[in-house]
């Protein structure tokens, strides 16, 4: 009898760990890593992109403020992940359809929504879901924009809508939740435009990403679900856009979904709640990633090539926080929403007991 096993299966295991190097155009020493890529973005192009990620470093120096002084409901900083998600969202278009994930808000914003509204999300006020963006209210639950997402891409193939895709986020924990397979299941089966993105920040709140899955990368889980996937260097915008641009037109073409897995890294804490990430972080892995900050290689090409100065910047950031105190203004200004609303809602036509109930609240709220 052959000693020979039919089938060497650590030889498959260990080659699970052939993968390509993620998508890089931008290196972390400011250094043009795909020159041809690189090539196809205008001096316009490039300033635009570092305008978005200050914008969005100020939304988060802002409103973690606004929330140490109990002036918002639920934040999640984004401090570090500005590449991948500004990256990623202007390489869409108006009429695609956002199904974004908690930390997402200055994704929402950008397509379309105010700050006022996504301040007023934050608080629970139903005047935060009225946006005019073509996008869901930010989904608390997590990995559950995936399967909304899949529905939603369903949802464009049947009505036949050209030139538009879903789009969708998560982190890396979201993964490991059963939501997000079955979602990229379901718009792999249907060939649904949907592009799922993993923002791989590395820690599942507390969590590190190596002790949530063996997969040596977070895109190959898509492969179950029939879907192509690559990793993008997360912290590089000109990267993040361009695979985010690439995934869209290959959709649109009417290939079915994709996966983007962004590595980037969140710099502060997981939420304004309060986790400290000194308890389940070292300085000494915080700091490679500090040094990759996206602003700081983009602020260095800019600045070498004349398009770019300090007093710029600060300027830019100036009147970004100026507009933001604007919109906690109106949002301050908006009235609370009442109990007896709240359970109007609910139902279309409410049940006997409770239209009871928005008696006795409507009675309460008129004295």
């Amino acid at each position: 009898m052959a000693n020979k096993p039919i089938v060497d299966f650590e030889a498959i295991k260990n080659n699970l760990s052939n993968v390509s190097k993620p998508i890089q155009v931008l290196n972390e020493n400011a250094e043009i890593t795909d020159q041809e890529i690189f090539d196809t973005f205008s001096d316009d192009d490039l300033v635009e992109f570092m305008k978005k990620m200050v914008w969005e470093r100020a939304l988060h120096e802002q409103t973690m403020n606004f929330s140490r002084q109990g002036r918002m409901g639920f934040y999640a900083p984004t401090e570090g992940e500005e590449a991948s998600e500004m990256g990623t969202v202007l390489a869409m278009k108006k009429q695609d359809y956002l199904l974004p994930a908690y930390r997402d808000v200055p994704q929402l914003i950008q397509h379309g929504a105010t700050v006022t509204e996504a301040y007023l999300w934050s608080r629970g006020h139903v005047v935060g879901n009225k946006f005019k963006a073509r996008s869901m209210m930010p989904q608390i639950i997590i990995g559950a924009a995936y399967v909304e997402a899949a529905g939603v891409g369903l949802g464009i193939k049947k009505n036949k809508e050209e030139d538009t895709i879903a789009f969708t986020y998560t982190g890396d924990g979201g993964t490991s939740q059963g939501d997000s397979y079955e979602g990229m299941n379901f718009a792999g089966a249907y060939q649904a435009p949907v592009l799922f993105i993993v923002q791989n920040n590395g820690f599942a709140i507390s969590t590190p990403r190596v002790k949530q899955t063996a997969a040596p990368t977070l895109a190959q889980k898509a492969v179950a679900a029939g879907i192509p996937s690559v990793q993008v260097d997360g912290m590089d915008i000109l990267a993040c856009y361009a695979v985010a641009k690439a995934a869209r037109d290959y959709m649109v073409a009417g290939n079915g979904p994709v996966m983007i897995e962004t590595l980037t890294y969140r710099f502060g804490a997981h939420s304004s709640a309060g986790d400290d990430p000194k308890r389940y972080r070292t300085k000494e892995q915080e700091q490679p990633w500090f040094e990759k900050d996206p602003l700081i290689r983009l602020r260095k090409v800019l600045e070498d090539k004349g398009l770019w100065s300090e007093e710029q910047e600060d300027k830019l950031v100036d009147e970004y926080k100026a507009s933001f105190k604007e919109a906690i203004k109106e949002a301050d200004n908006v009235a609370p929403d009442k109990v007896s609303d709240m359970l109007k809602r609910t139902f279309e036509i409410p049940t006997p007991e409770m239209k009871q109930e928005i008696d006795k609240f409507e009675a309460k709220e008129s004295k």
